[in-house]
């Protein structure tokens, strides 16, 4: 897996001065400053495993569109299913308790030829993770449910998190966007609640669709 996240950090640069030089010499008066502005916002369903079980993460980011080139912004994703915690890794008795994960932080992405019909982009995310616990109840339970035991704050633990992608992106309209592609998610020094940096980072697969002007 740290080949996998190398080698997508890799392809970020290298897909960032690549289109560089194929542009032309940019000078102080013609090529300087914001040609172009925009932005845009993104909706996308992720694929990937969290302690080795299968996770759905929702995930949404967007920002502002420099160029047709470069997106600064924000994204925040956050797992949707359950995650079982194992009985020797759990913080507090439940009948169902399951693992929590989300991530929060600051979004890039360089598109390479924006305007033709096909092309590629690569993102990273860098931000916090974090990870918590709860008594995830049955639907015939929510009757009988006391929120305040769901999970302690106590429990919620945070690290740094860092996750570069590539997607293959389609332009469907002139302001909407389907992006598939990959990314590699990788955990710092994440503590606590029975995970590891191995057991939180992972490959993830997305389907993603973006709304905006580019």
């Amino acid at each position: 897996m740290k080949n996998i996240f190398l080698s997508l950090t890799f392809i970020f640069c290298l897909a960032a001065i690549t289109d560089s030089v194929a542009q032309e010499n940019q000078t102080i008066f013609r090529n300087s400053g914001i040609r172009r502005s925009g932005g845009y916002a993104a909706i996308s369903n992720k694929f990937t495993k969290i302690n080795g079980d299968f996770a759905n993460m929702a995930e949404i980011y967007g920002g502002w569109f420099v160029n047709q080139r470069f997106m600064l912004g924000v994204g925040a994703a956050a797992t949707t299913n359950h995650i079982p915690v194992p009985l020797e890794s759990q913080q507090f008795p439940g009948r169902k308790m399951t693992y929590q994960y989300g991530q929060l932080g600051l979004m890039t992405e360089y598109v390479v030829a924006s305007t033709k019909m096909v092309h590629v982009n690569v993102n990273l995310l860098t931000g916090t993770g974090f990870t918590l616990q709860y008594d995830r109840h049955d639907v015939d339970d929510w009757d009988d449910i006391d929120w305040d035991d769901r999970y302690d704050d106590d429990d919620v633990k945070c690290f740094f998190v860092m996750e570069p992608g590539v997607q293959v992106e389609f332009n469907v309209l002139k302001w909407m966007r389907f992006s598939p592609g990959v990314s590699y998610r990788k955990a710092f020094n994440a503590k606590g609640n029975g995970l590891t940096d191995s057991d939180l980072s992972n490959i993830s697969y997305n389907l993603t669709l973006k709304f905006g002007k580019f």
